[in-house]
């Protein structure tokens, strides 16, 4: 059977449409590559959100042409976001690519590869409009207890820096009937662990007129029996909703955690990126999760020299970290996207300016992560043990896992207690920037999802198609 690699760049819905990709592969009678070996076919997955994603495919697509030149039997498929803005042009850049597909027709990829294969021709299909709901194609998963569900797809905001819209288009959401059948199917496999998906999760309803859609979402999963965590990506602030907050508040199994978008504490920088919330109205968000969840951890992205930030705009940034005191921030300099109304602004800033507000930032929010981190020392934390080791944790006799505010955290399983998709509470004895450290468990329970995983592991996982999430195998040995 051929072999394939998919690299994924970018957000969680490029990993979640990454998974289809996986599945429809396999059902075409593909297998995934292992590594140190040649793959038959690599497909990208992309992002166009930066303009060091544009540098990182070309670069990967020039390394992959002496191979293409040797075996012309050898594809080469790019797909996604990139894909749907740059279309021909990738032909163009690198004539050697087989297959060009967009957001809105994952489904096609089979077919388009076996005509450039009968055609020895490229192929380029871009669709304006979804084809397929991501959600209803094969599915290649690598966790057997830990999933992501789509809710929605697309983005009805208008955010001057953002490409996303145009290349995802506007939102469309399934039925929460739909959703929650995905979800009870997951746990029926297994799945102990889900994260509701979308560019702008608490969005969801507008198809259907209801504004309480999401929260109400959020209760139903709560509902289901064997179901124990429940996280979300990607809400926006001028969305979020006290009936949010007190669903997340009331409902058990969903963890306390918000991942909350700032991108700049100036008030004059929020109105130029069309974010429709103020400092003030952010703030007042942070303090009602707070109040109804004491123990949430907020974390946030920031975006640093955007076209006319001034020193006191990036200042009122700056106070407005420290005020938050977020546990962890996602923190990025502006990147200049052709197409979008941010490219054409007057007042850009200098690169080395914006590199030295951006180390300004890093080094302030390091410091105050590690504050926040540093308060849990001593402390009890349940974490889902990862499937996934950390750098050093073989080494040290270690494993790692998310605990329920979603900080990383490696412990002790020097007695080999835990498995991945177990439960262990751990007491943490030290604290860093980006990750905590605790001890052996003190105690261990056993999940439906651990035994699930173990199973699973077992199994030949490359030739199993279901429903859920895979972690792709990365470009290696090309």
């Amino acid at each position: 059977m051929p072999t394939f690699v998919v690299e994924t760049y970018g957000c969680q819905m490029n990993v979640h449409d990454s998974e289809r990709i996986a599945g429809l592969l396999i059902e075409a009678g593909y297998t995934q590559a292992l590594a140190n070996t040649q793959p038959d076919l690599v497909v990208f997955n992309t992002c166009a959100v930066r303009e060091n994603a544009d540098n990182k495919l070309y670069g990967n697509l020039s390394f992959l042409a002496p191979r293409k030149k040797r075996d012309p039997n050898f594809q080469i498929a790019v797909g996604g976001c990139m894909a749907q803005k740059d279309k021909e042009l990738i032909i163009k850049r690198a004539p050697y690519v087989d297959v060009v597909f967009g957001t809105h027709n994952i489904g096609s990829l089979p077919i388009l590869l076996e005509r450039a294969r009968v055609e020895e021709a490229a192929q380029v299909e871009i669709k304006e409009s979804l084809e397929h709901f991501p959600s209803t194609l094969p599915v290649k998963r690598d966790s057997a207890f830990s999933a992501w569900v789509s809710i929605s797809v697309g983005c009805n905001n208008t955010c001057t820096f953002c490409i996303v819209p145009s290349l995802r288009g506007i939102e469309k959401d399934r039925s929460p009937k739909e959703i929650m059948q995905e979800v009870r199917a997951l746990v029926d496999q297994g799945v102990i662990e889900i994260t509701l998906l979308g560019q702008n999760v608490n969005a969801y309803g507008v198809d259907f007129s209801d504004r309480y859609a999401f929260s109400k979402l959020l209760i139903e999963c709560g509902k289901v029996d064997g179901l124990e965590r429940v996280r979300f990506m990607s809400p926006h602030p001028r969305d979020f909703t006290d009936d949010v907050i007190e669903a997340m508040a009331q409902t058990k199994n969903v963890m306390p955690h918000l991942h909350m978008p700032l991108q700049s504490g100036s008030d004059k920088v929020l109105q130029a990126m069309r974010r429709s919330y103020r400092r003030d109205r952010y703030l007042s968000i942070l303090k009602k999760v707070r109040d109804a969840m004491p123990e949430a951890a907020i974390t946030t992205d920031i975006i640093v020299g955007f076209p006319g930030e001034s020193d006191e705009d990036f200042e009122q940034t700056i106070d407005l970290v420290r005020e938050a005191r977020f546990s962890a921030a996602y923190t990025f300099q502006y990147s200049k996207r052709p197409g979008t109304v941010a490219a054409s602004m007057p007042n850009q800033v200098s690169l080395e300016k914006m590199t030295y507000r951006y180390e300004q930032l890093h080094r302030i929010q390091q410091a105050i992560s590690k504050e926040e981190n540093s308060k849990l020392v001593g402390t009890n934390v349940e974490l889902l043990v990862s499937s996934n080791e950390g750098k050093h944790d073989l080494d040290l006799n270690r494993m790692n896992g998310r605990s329920k505010d979603f900080r990383l955290t490696h412990f002790d399983n020097s007695e080999k207690t835990a498995r991945p998709g177990d439960l262990v509470e751990v007491k943490v004895v030290e604290a860093f920037a980006n990750h905590i450290v605790a001890s052996k468990p003190i105690t261990v329970t056993k999940t439906r999802g651990a035994q699930a995983h173990a199973d699973w592991v077992e199994d030949i996982g490359d030739k199993k198609v279901l429903l859920g999430i895979p972690t792709l195998a990365s470009l290696k040995s090309l």
